[in-house]
């Protein structure tokens, strides 16, 4: 039976509940609970696998490797590239996030030719570009304070925007080089993203967060991956290592060819015998050596350090000879293939 409060007690927790002295140790691990096991949203259920995410992850590390070095070359200051995200979203969570004073570059790959395709995007923060933009024109790249949310980009700006641009896409095929053959060309600028449709809103995409860092400025730079893109290379990589694993039967046939042509040293022992090295220390033309076996015995044929065949010592059109009377190699393969066959 339960145990019941007397009124003292009543006042207590009351009291308490007053000074914010109650512990809601419960509250709080249900809480911590909820926390640990993110929602999952059954009516927008992902398209890639966690393995497909992680190497599209490992792709990007190399790509911030190859256009850190290219940036540091390009601006003569330090700057640090580093992969902060990569997740899959729809599409209208990345536009969403835009506005209409931000500019994307749209760029094409080159995997296959299969009409109208979806362009990936690139977007990247207006002060560390501003800062970019200020460094290849001579400036510190300091320019944090100047840069609100209503900047606006010069021509000349837009121009070194491009150029820049263009380098950071060009970096992007030795990125891939080491999963497949694709390739990627820069399309065009869009200054004004939220008024052109370039991606079906409900369509998955990948998004990869890049941090970049300088000893004046730092930003952020957003790849978006359409699902369509990521779709065609993961069956393109499928379709080579398919084609990796079956043999070609052309290739096979070439290959034996090859070997049957080749040749084969094929040495006829006769026997073996030992002596001491005083007694060959000895030996002059004309001595004789005693194998210790009768003339008729077998003769060994080798080929390589393994005996093939047994055979007897003859003469062939006045040439010395060997007849086979005994195979090993071929017979010892036949009776693991019929042991194989058994099994």
């Amino acid at each position: 039976m339960s145990e019941v409060l007397s009124q003292s007690q009543i006042d207590m927790l009351l009291n308490a509940a007053r000074n914010g002295n109650i512990d809601a140790g419960v509250g709080n691990t249900a809480q911590s609970e909820e926390k640990r096991y993110p929602k999952y949203d059954f009516y927008s259920p992902k398209k890639f696998t966690r393995d497909r995410l992680k190497m599209v992850s490992s792709v990007f590390e190399s790509y911030v490797r190859v256009l850190s070095s290219r940036l540091n070359a390009m601006l003569h200051l330090a700057c640090d590239l580093e992969v902060e995200s990569v997740e899959e979203q729809r599409y209208y969570e990345f536009s969403n996030a835009l506005s209409e004073r931000d500019v994307l570059v749209l760029v094409q790959d080159t995997l296959e030719d299969t009409g109208e395709k979806e362009p990936i995007l690139l977007h990247i923060t207006t002060g560390i570009m501003v800062s970019m933009i200020d460094r290849l024109l001579g400036g510190s790249g300091d320019v944090e304070g100047e840069i609100g949310s209503d900047y606006e980009y010069t021509d000349i700006e837009l121009r070194l925007y491009t150029d820049l641009m263009r380098s950071m896409v060009d970096c992007l095929d030795s990125a891939w080089k080491n999963y497949i053959d694709i390739g990627f060309r820069f399309n065009r600028v869009e200054v004004n993203p939220t008024l052109v449709q370039l991606i079906g809103l409900d369509e998955a995409v990948v998004i990869i967060g890049i941090t970049v860092k300088t000893a004046v400025s730092s930003g952020r730079f957003s790849i978006c991956l359409p699902g369509t893109m990521l779709s065609d290379v993961f069956s393109q990589m499928n379709r080579e290592t398919s084609s990796m694993r079956q043999p070609n039967k052309h290739d096979s046939d070439e290959i034996m060819d090859s070997l049957r042509a080749s040749e084969l040293p094929i040495i006829a022992e006769l026997q073996h015998t030992t002596l001491r090295l005083s007694d060959i220390y000895h030996l002059h033309v004309g001595d004789v050596i005693d194998l210790g076996q009768p003339k008729d015995s077998k003769v060994f044929l080798n080929i390589g350090d393994k005996r093939w065949f047994d055979g007897t010592m003859g003469v062939f059109q006045k040439n010395k000879a060997v007849r086979i009377d005994k195979t090993y190699v071929l017979s010892e393969m036949g009776r693991l293939e019929d042991e194989g066959e058994r099994q």
